[in-house]
């Protein structure tokens, strides 16, 4: 069983802000993410975000739809 909960650590101690699915002495593994707005900070959203369009776009096809739709006349001709 696996779920995903929030808690917030007071006076050395996890607590969770729900209810847990858990009996008296069963044991979990506990992975932490911070969630506070300290480690956000900087750039660090940059590089946990590296890559994560890899493959996605062709970005030489991006670069020559740019380029050919800047090409297209859209404003009406002006009248003299």
């Amino acid at each position: 069983m696996g779920s995903t909960i929030r808690a917030r650590f007071s006076d050395g101690t996890l607590r969770p802000l729900e209810a847990l699915d858990l009996k008296e002495g069963d044991e979990v593994t506990i992975t932490i993410v911070s969630s506070s707005s300290s480690s956000r900070s900087g750039s660090d959203w940059l590089v946990r975000t590296a890559g994560g369009w890899a493959g996605l776009v062709d970005a030489e096809e991006l670069k020559r739809e740019i380029y050919d739709s800047r090409l297209v006349a859209t404003r009406a001709e002006p009248r003299l």
